[in-house]
């Protein structure tokens, strides 16, 4: 019995923090509109270019949030499976219930490895990709220093046949968790995490449409605030390919 009692009671002063944390959470849900241009570009059969821009908003359109340009080297492995390096700058504007004081930027470099599978109608990807961030935080005269690590799973499933064809319209969903590591983490490992559902639409194929929902839950650094933000999101694709053409030979 006594062992019994021992065990409760050390439980009960190992949760008692971890219930007066739940206790002091405050949550902040937001409506957040995301309008985004994705393209990688062929340069050869191996290599590529990626180029990204995002511009969020608060309120869906009315407010600033954060606007985002990406650009990366991409370099094919297979088919299958990428390759990626490179860097984006985020800069964030105050919003919300529990706003920064003024707006910062964030420089990023990021590696990335992503494999892409089918599997009967569904095609299924893989993105593992690691960020060293460098935010200069409201007020601060410093930048700090982070890591972050980010998986996402996505799948795709073609609405008007087995296999997805030009001119036709298909199923996106995702899930992709971020976790911080390293110095500077302060009270949340945790980050974020993003859940999407989108209807997609594909020209041709280096050319596709989406719109979407993302619930995107994201725990502020003081560990007090919580984040539930609803959002529209407006995808873009156009890939290019700028590989040498072979010269067509003439039929005699």
């Amino acid at each position: 019995m006594k062992k019994i009692l021992l065990l409760l009671s050390l439980a009960f002063v190992l949760l008692l923090p971890e219930a007066s944390a739940q206790n002091n959470r405050r949550h902040d849900t937001n409506f957040n509109g995301w309008f985004m241009y994705f393209g990688t570009h062929k340069l050869t059969d191996r290599w590529g270019l990626h180029t990204e821009f995002q511009l969020r908003r608060y309120k869906i359109v009315t407010e600033a949030q954060q606007f985002m340009p990406r650009l990366a080297l991409v370099y094919n492995l297979s088919d299958r499976a990428s390759l990626a390096g490179g860097y984006a700058y985020v800069h964030t504007y105050p919003y919300g219930d529990n706003p920064a004081a003024d707006d910062f930027p964030e420089h990023r470099t990021y590696q990335q490895l992503q494999l892409r599978d089918n599997h009967g109608i569904f095609t299924l990807q893989h993105r593992f990709r690691l960020e060293q961030r460098w935010i200069k935080f409201a007020g601060a005269e410093d930048y700090t220093y982070l890591n972050r690590v980010r998986y996402q799973f996505r799948a795709t499933i073609p609405l008007q046949g087995a296999t997805l064809e030009d001119k036709e319209f298909y199923l996106g969903l995702y899930d992709e968790v971020f976790v911080n590591f390293g110095p500077n983490v302060t009270n949340n490992i945790f980050d974020q995490n993003r859940a999407y559902a989108a209807l997609g639409y594909r020209f041709h194929k280096d050319a596709t449409l989406e719109v979407g929902y993302l619930h995107q839950h994201v725990a502020q650094r003081n560990g007090v605030w919580f984040e539930n933000n609803h959002t529209l999101q407006v995808g873009l694709t156009y890939n290019l390919d700028f590989r040498k053409k072979a010269p067509v030979t003439p039929a005699p």
